[in-house]
């Protein structure tokens, strides 16, 4: 078990406090019509000191093995747990670069990415879903320009945080690429592919749940912000809902699914102090 919450933690010291004090006016009703004698006051004492250390110990290490927090966004039900994005239902969101490359070759798109891993195990025709994209009338709109010094790869740019729909699958322009095919944001793009990216989904949802993998957490590099962090990455993704306004109504609802890989590294317990 790794430890992401510390022992003295403010947030489960204030959880631990609220506990405590339910406790207390338990014991303190039950002394109205049970009488201690003297000579025990100590040894109870004593107990009761250990039983408050077990709880919180108890408390500490739940709040470090949490992998799974729900919370209440804007009346909306935010899911955050450890998962494959793949195995979730409803609306599952893909991260492609900008120009919806689908040439999966570890050069453009590594095998091992979930990008690569949609398209080997979920696409049978790329050439139709290249057709499909190109003349999505939303894609179209959402045109930038054409990069014709591009050796491999498509050549037309999209707005970050465009979405073309395919079947179960969001796909969505995520990164852009340096000449050397290398993923990269700065992070003004990554807050600005939140905010379209949200009111992108608010367009094509429809009422059904979307399940969101931990975008920018694999090889995409952050230009000028080397050391974000995961959790940081998290944060900024349920922050961005937040400000977004848009509601999924019950039953629908958002979830963001850590891969295994990653679950060290989020702090599930910290997160419910966003809401």
């Amino acid at each position: 078990m790794k430890l992401k919450v510390r022992f003295l933690d403010w947030i489960l010291l204030k959880n631990y406090m609220a506990v405590l004090t339910i406790i207390s006016v338990f014991f303190t009703l039950c002394s109205f019509f049970i009488s201690i004698p003297s000579n025990r006051k100590i040894a109870w004492f004593i107990v009761l000191l250990g039983l408050f250390l077990a709880i919180y110990i108890y408390m500490w290490f739940r709040a470090n093995l949490l992998d799974r927090v729900t919370l209440k966004v804007n009346n909306s039900t935010v899911d955050v747990k450890v998962g494959d994005v793949f195995d979730q239902r409803g609306l599952k969101v893909i991260a492609f670069n900008e120009y919806f490359d689908t040439l999966v070759d570890d050069v453009i798109i590594s095998t091992t990415s979930l990008n690569g891993i949609y398209i080997n195990t979920n696409v049978q025709d790329i050439t139709e879903l290249d057709r499909l994209i190109a003349h999505d009338e939303h894609v179209r709109d959402n045109f930038q320009g054409e990069d014709l010094h591009r050796q491999k790869g498509k050549r037309n740019r999209y707005r970050l945080g465009t979405i073309f729909k395919h079947h179960d699958f969001l796909l969505t322009a995520f990164s852009k690429f340096d000449k050397d095919n290398r993923a990269f944001l700065y992070m003004n793009d990554y807050i600005n592919f939140l905010m379209n990216f949200w009111n992108e989904v608010d367009i094509v949802y429809n009422g059904r749940s979307i399940s969101i993998p931990l975008l920018g957490s694999g090889i995409t590099r952050f230009k000028e912000y080397d050391a974000i962090t995961e959790q940081e990455l998290l944060e900024l993704l349920i922050w961005s809902f937040k400000t977004s306004r848009i509601k999924f109504t019950y039953p629908s609802k958002v979830s963001i699914i850590i891969h295994e890989s990653k679950k060290d590294k989020i702090n599930f317990y910290k997160l419910k102090t966003l809401v």
